[in-house]
């Protein structure tokens, strides 16, 4: 594995979250450990990538293999350290040695050395990564028809040709009839 800048080895606290308008929103990975925070940015779809490759990791690797090893303490942030960048790219990666997880994520300038690497137990990673599940689902209603997100404003839908702008009320009303 490469040496990250930083180190969360005693995570309390891992939440995706969401901020502002649908269809206009900011994603963001939040993590807290020890006396440290990292607000880690990212696209709607590298969270829902995330939350999806967490799910396939964590259900490739067999319980017996996941043992209470504890992460590596020593290599813990400095205290108060406090991170908030643009992720743009991220890692998953499994530890066999310990049965813990990493998130590596890298911001544009680090080279192959991510910024932060995020230490996580197996309940952790699936908390997270449920978690991550809802806040993405939790934006635009998708047109049925042709599956783009529809705004409050309503959409030209390219099924219809674009003759016919839906609304969500107007999909409501389609779904309430059945």
């Amino acid at each position: 594995m490469s040496q990250p800048r930083n180190e969360f080895t005693n995570v309390t606290q891992l939440q995706a979250e969401a901020f502002g308008e649908p269809g206009n929103r900011a994603f963001r990975m939040f993590a807290h450990s020890a006396s440290s925070s990292a607000s880690v940015w990212l696209e709607k779809e590298d969270l829902f990538q995330l939350a999806l490759a967490i799910h396939q990791i964590v259900n490739s690797i067999a319980d017996e293999k996941l043992s209470l090893a504890s992460p590596p303490t020593e290599r813990e942030a400095p205290g108060l350290t406090s991170l908030d960048f643009k992720a743009m790219n991220l890692a998953l990666g499994h530890d066999p040695r310990r049965g813990l997880f990493v998130i590596d994520a890298y911001t544009a300038d680090d080279g192959e050395d991510p910024t932060i690497r995020i230490w996580l137990d197996k309940r952790q990673m699936l908390d997270f990564s449920d978690e991550a599940m809802r806040v993405c689902a939790a934006g635009r209603t998708m047109c049925p028809l042709c599956g783009r997100p529809i705004d409050t404003d309503g959409h030209r839908c390219a099924r219809l040709n674009g003759h016919a702008k839906l609304t969500p009320e107007d999909l409501s009303e389609d779904t309430d009839s059945e």
